[in-house]
């Protein structure tokens, strides 16, 4: 017995010093999730505190891998308790950085920073949405309660935000208060955003989520990093926005609502719209219907590059920032307005 359990401790003992333990490969760059999906403190048991999601088209901070060829990646999700969730891999993608082949030491949360930007990857990130399917996850907001088949949001994309890049460039001298309120979101808390009468008028329209206060948390989170005040922030974002939607892309999605559509078909009617070249800096990300199980087209996020103001030009702005390999979502259905 005592040989036999020898024998077994030796072997465990020789597979750690081999590397044959090893819980957690260290990763660095961006988790971009393509989908709504669990985000669990732990592998296994499926344990989500607080139950949290990752949302689609929003970039992590990526922290490991739970081997070298990895099921499930260790991202930090800011505002959870604790920070540290795991999500499957097909969830999303990974963008910039690089693995290590040495294990991940846990990091205490407040010492956590975002990770270093990769050349060449865009300067901001423009997050557009199909306001009908974010309403099929979120069906209790204000603005979804809200819209109607003859609304500007029925037929057009919506505004989600301008997001200075790399991701973790957030709460740029922001107040702790402020930054509290915005995560977990109190957005009605935080201080006004203050536009010309004109620019808040489009806004509303082109960003429904104002009636939630979503332009006050834009602001607080990214645009006090855009280096510029809130109107230009918010006029260089609607100038793009409205570039999108005065395109044969918005013509596409119109024609497709209530069937599906491909990332390909998406990628190409940019290039057909933008130059060839812009649909690589376009990536799809799908949201789940949580009632019907529908997979449907939540938002499409641009890489950009070079200076925006007034008159800069939505393709332009593509073509100066670097191609990315995965489209994301493959397909989802444009979806109508009317719950479904």
């Amino acid at each position: 017995m005592r040989t036999l359990t020898g024998l077994v401790f030796g072997l465990a003992l020789a597979a750690a010093l081999t590397g044959g333990a090893r819980a957690e490969v260290k990763m660095s760059g961006s988790f971009v999730a393509d989908a709504t999906c669990l985000a669990t403190q732990a592998i296994r048991s499926g344990k989500n505190p607080g139950d949290v999601s990752t949302d689609a088209g929003q970039s992590y901070e990526l922290l490991a891998g739970n081997k070298d060829a990895p099921t499930h990646y260790l991202i930090r999700v800011p505002g959870a308790d604790p920070e540290r969730r795991w999500v499957k891999v097909d969830c999303g993608h990974v963008s910039g950085g690089s693995a290590s082949t040495e294990p991940a030491a846990p990091v205490p949360a407040d010492r956590e920073k975002p990770a270093a930007p990769a050349s060449g990857k865009p300067e901001h990130v423009l997050a557009l949405s199909w306001q009908p399917a974010f309403c099929e996850t979120k069906p209790g907001k204000t603005e979804c309660k809200a819209q109607t088949a003859a609304g500007f949001e029925a037929t057009h994309f919506t505004l989600h935000g301008l997001w200075p890049q790399p991701n973790g460039n957030f709460y740029c001298q922001v107040a702790a208060a402020d930054k509290a309120n915005d995560n977990p979101a109190r957005w009605q808390d935080l201080p006004p955003v203050d536009l010309e009468p004109s620019t808040r008028l489009e806004l509303d329209r082109v960003m429904p989520g104002t009636a939630s206060a979503l332009d006050r948390h834009e602001w607080i989170k990214h645009g006090t990093c855009y280096g510029k005040s809130q109107q230009a922030y918010f006029s260089d974002a609607l100038n793009l926005t409205r570039a999108a939607n005065a395109s044969s892309v918005r013509d596409l999605f119109t024609q497709k609502i209530g069937r599906n559509l491909t990332s390909d078909q998406i990628r190409a009617a940019f290039d057909s719209a933008f130059g060839p070249g812009a649909g690589e800096r376009v990536r799809v990300s799908c949201v789940k219907d949580p009632s019907s199980g529908r997979r449907l087209i939540g938002e499409l996020t641009l890489g950009l590059s070079g200076p925006i103001g007034p008159n800069s030009s939505l393709s332009e702005l593509l073509l100066a920032s670097v191609p990315t390999n995965n489209a994301g979502c493959p397909k989802g259905i444009v979806d109508p307005i009317d719950f479904q």
